[in-house]
């Protein structure tokens, strides 16, 4: 697919994924979830992309939120079809198998707030700013918000935020634990491929089941998600990755791990 609203640029295993709408602070319209979907395709599919960063373009902005030109025009049955596709994307984000990592670079709004967390790590620059506003517009989220809020922040942060529609700054996101990590605006995509590369120094597979154990048990009774847990463990104690990884360590050198 050729790119009209992202910008898909890959170097040494690492995409960057920048939304690219500044003038119209990177909201999400139809035609941006649709090639993020084929984005997050690529992510899931394509060998040499071994993770993630997704960014939105300019400084103002992350994701200010969804069209609402867009949203003006729905009604019951093509609301709840865009809210459809739209969690789509972002579970496939979300499941794609690989590192994804969000640099908030400014506001982080509505669906851009669930676009956040989505990503499996969200750094954040120091002006960056998070809120799920959409009760003020007689909405509620439609993109996952009131599920993976509550979970990343708890109930009763996640009915705050959601009821009052309250914008909250980075350091804030930081301390209700929204963001991971918050960094001056200069630093931000630095910090972020600093971040994933050292992630993507580790054992792939380790990492690749690691997400799938979180991602999956969450959804499970404790004694279910264990026995996940041990299954993987037994299945990455039989990989040539596990063998060098203890060999090395116990050599005092670099492991050179090579995803089998």
């Amino acid at each position: 697919m050729n790119y009209e609203t992202l910008l898909f640029d890959l170097k040494d295993g690492v995409a960057l994924i920048t939304i690219n709408r500044p003038d119209k602070l990177n909201a999400l319209n139809d035609q941006v979830l649709e090639e993020l979907g084929s984005a997050a395709e690529r992510l899931a599919t394509e060998d040499p992309i071994k993770g993630a960063i997704l960014t939105g373009a300019g400084r103002k902005a992350f994701v200010a939120g969804a069209d609402i030109g867009e949203l003006a025009k729905q009604g019951a049955f093509d609301g709840k079809a865009r809210a459809l596709r739209g969690q789509a994307v972002l579970r496939r984000l979300e499941t794609c198998g690989k590192p994804l990592l969000a640099a908030v670079n400014g506001y982080a709004l509505g669906g851009g707030c669930e676009l956040a967390m989505a990503c499996h790590l969200r750094i954040a620059s120091e002006n960056a700013r998070f809120g799920q506003p959409e009760v003020k517009l007689g909405i509620a989220p439609g993109y996952g918000g009131t599920q993976r809020l509550p979970r990343l922040v708890g109930k009763g942060n996640a009915l705050y935020l959601i009821l009052t529609g309250e914008m909250i700054d980075a350091g804030e996101a930081h301390r209700i634990g929204l963001v991971n990590k918050v960094v001056p605006a200069e630093q931000l995509l630095a910090e972020a491929e600093k971040m994933l590369r050292g992630i993507l120094a580790m054992g792939p597979l380790a990492v690749r089941l690691a997400l799938e154990a979180v991602e999956r048990g969450l959804g499970m009774t404790l004694e279910d998600g264990l026995l996940l847990e041990a299954n993987h463990f037994g299945l990455l104690a039989g990989t040539r990755d596990m063998k060098e990884g203890l060999t090395a360590f116990l050599e005092k050198r670099a492991p050179r791990f090579e995803g089998r």
